[in-house]
């Protein structure tokens, strides 16, 4: 290779023959990079103008690890700026780093389990195990510690809550400053990959939670990036009218610019490609489609980024699984692209978690509703059941004005019996319903209050209340089918076919292609009295099996241990089925039964 041959990529590319450097600047006149290599002179390496507004040099000098930026002569002065590709940088008002992307992935052949099959857990590095020491925040290498826990809990897929560097020391992760720089704070971009090979050599995927609704707003390089702006807003990365507001900020990228579109694109795919993520998860995509949830008002080029990221996606990572955070019903996100969708294969379902939760929160059993709970079992947007990922705690179902289930249901003892019994009765839905589960740090084990990025995990509950995390482990694996005997609750089939108010019973039976080993029947109690001798109808004669008892002493020691016990069912219609059985199950809890 020649040294004048013109390398390809944005950012600094890394090569056999030094560092070529590609930035995008349409309004600038000149343009240089500046750092260690050249003690920071803006005389000694000028970039040549390309087409389109970008601006290239190529440094023989330039090395892995050195830090650089980009220095700016423009109309309205001279800027120095971070690289908006840089994949590593020193802090979010810092410099850039040359970054080598270069990693040992020899022996990661992982590829992440069929979509109906995944059991999610969402985490927040910086507190989901950060013991060690109080001043710092967890980092990825101290997820790694955990993933034991994980596993053995019968997770397979983490999604992780937003890397891209922020600003300060601590967050949430929903202030992005640089989308292509992971978190200095939680370790770097190395760390995350050596996270990564972890996690997978343990079989489980990683799911990423990205931004593009909105970046910054602080610590925001990007803004009026080469000195440009219009209405005193953003430049040539965001919008520069009304389309720019977003509860956030006026930082909505411009998505009906092509350099921008590409930029988003590039990013979603860099996470598949050179981190190995097994899929991405889109933050709060109804502002990526409209300017404002309420007033309707479309972006069609958001729908359409939406639509091109999704069909890249699923062209070049064919498996990779792709989940938008919209909440607002839209069975439009999960249908494919040749039929007009956005091409997401799932989405958050508000339909499941706010009647779930509402139902194990109300004090009176009375003001439960059972067809509420009904509906949210059954709820679908499209053909696949699949196509919605359902939970009771999520990190904003556990912050922003709400607590954990067992604090909601119990503020005065929220580790107390009624805390447990309804938390456990709310996940028991979650593994029994169909969707993609999930459950949020801390969750298998009653974690309290509400989610601060400041306050981490207390896993000292975790021996405390290791009955719990049994019954997280035992309900987790009969939803994977560890044993072979329920299939039905990774199928696609819901009947709810029993459903008394008066006694807060509802029964519901799962398969996939039916009979012995997939058909599954769940049966609820949403009382404070236990049922005894209650008669409800089966999916066929015979033998059934109890699978699971949530109110099983091995659970807790004050759980009643009420005497559900495996049935035989007769032939005789009931429930519009063709067999009945009585069963017995105690206060708010949960048996499962399988052939």
């Amino acid at each position: 290779m020649s040294h004048e041959t013109i390398i390809k990529g944005m950012g600094s590319i890394l090569h056999t023959h030094g560092v070529a450097f590609r930035v995008w600047a349409p309004h600038a006149q000149h343009v240089s990079v500046i750092g260690s290599f050249n003690e920071w002179d803006g005389t000694k390496h000028s970039m040549q103008s390309e087409e389109n507004g970008y601006w290239y040099a190529n440094i023989a000098e330039a090395h892995a690890g050195d830090e650089y930026l980009f220095l700016l002569t423009t109309p309205e002065g001279e800027f120095k700026r971070i690289d908006p590709y840089a994949r590593e940088v020193t802090g979010s008002i810092g410099n850039a780093i040359v970054h080598d992307t270069r990693f040992d992935w020899q022996g990661d052949d992982f590829s992440i389990v069929p979509w109906n099959e995944l059991v999610i857990y969402e985490l927040h590095v910086g507190t989901f195990n950060d013991q060690e020491d109080a001043i710092t925040q967890g980092e990825f290498s101290s997820v790694s510690a955990r993933l034991g826990h994980l596993k053995k809990l019968g997770i397979n897929a983490i999604q992780i809550m937003p890397i891209g560097e922020f600003a300060g020391e601590s967050s949430w992760g929903y202030n992005p400053a640089h989308i292509f720089s992971v978190e200095r704070d939680y370790g770097g971009p190395l760390a995350f990959k050596q996270f990564i090979k972890r996690a997978h050599q343990a079989g489980i995927a990683v799911i990423l939670d990205v931004v593009y609704n909105h970046l910054g707003p602080s610590d925001l390089d990007l803004w009026q990036f080469d000195g440009w702006s219009e209405n005193a807003l953003g430049g040539i990365y965001f919008y520069n009218d009304d389309r720019a507001h977003t509860p956030w900020g006026d930082t909505r990228p411009d998505y009906g610019r092509g350099e921008v579109r590409q930029y988003l694109l590039d990013n979603a795919m860099m996470w598949l490609e050179e981190y190995h993520v097994d899929g991405i998860r889109f933050d709060c995509t109804q502002f990526i489609r409209m300017v404002n949830d309420s007033d309707k008002q479309d972006i069609p080029e958001g729908w359409s980024l939406l639509q091109w990221i999704n069909s890249q996606i699923t062209q070049k990572f064919p498996g990779r699984v792709t989940i938008a955070e919209d909440l607002q019903n839209n069975r439009w996100l999960t249908k494919e692209v040749g039929a007009g969708g956005a091409g997401f294969a799932s989405q958050w379902d508000a339909m499941f978690v706010h009647p779930i939760r509402q139902a194990v929160i109300t004090p009176q059993d009375e003001q439960r509703s059972l067809d509420a709970i009904r509906d949210a079992i059954l709820y679908r947007y499209n053909d696949d059941a699949f196509d919605r990922v359902i939970y009771s705690e999520s990190h904003d179902e556990v912050a922003n004005g709400h607590a954990r289930v067992p604090q909601e249901i119990n503020p005065n003892d929220p580790k107390g019996w009624y805390a447990r019994k309804r938390s456990t009765l709310a996940a028991a839905m979650v593994f029994t319903s169909p969707g993609i589960p999930m459950l949020f740090q801390g969750q298998e084990f009653l974690e309290g209050g509400w989610f601060r990025d400041t306050v981490p995990v207390d896993w000292d509950q975790c021996a405390e209340f290791h009955g719990i995390v049994r019954l997280y482990r035992d309900i987790i694996r009969l939803r994977s089918n560890r044993e072979g005997f329920t299939r039905g609750l990774c199928g696609q089939f819901t009947q709810v076919y029993h459903l008394n108010n008066e006694r807060k019973v509802i029964a519901y039976h799962r398969w996939d292609k039916g009979g012995a080993s997939d058909d599954v029947v769940i049966v609820a109690n949403f009382s404070h009295e236990a049922q005894q001798d209650y008669v409800i109808g089966f999916p066929s004669e015979g033998a059934w099996k109890l699978r699971f008892n949530s109110d099983w002493e091995g659970y807790n020691d004050d759980f009643s241990n009420h005497p559900s016990t495996d049935i035989v069912a007769n032939e005789g219609a009931c429930d519009g089925l063709p067999s009945y059985a009585s069963v017995s199950i105690g206060a708010y809890s949960v048996v499962i039964f399988s052939q």
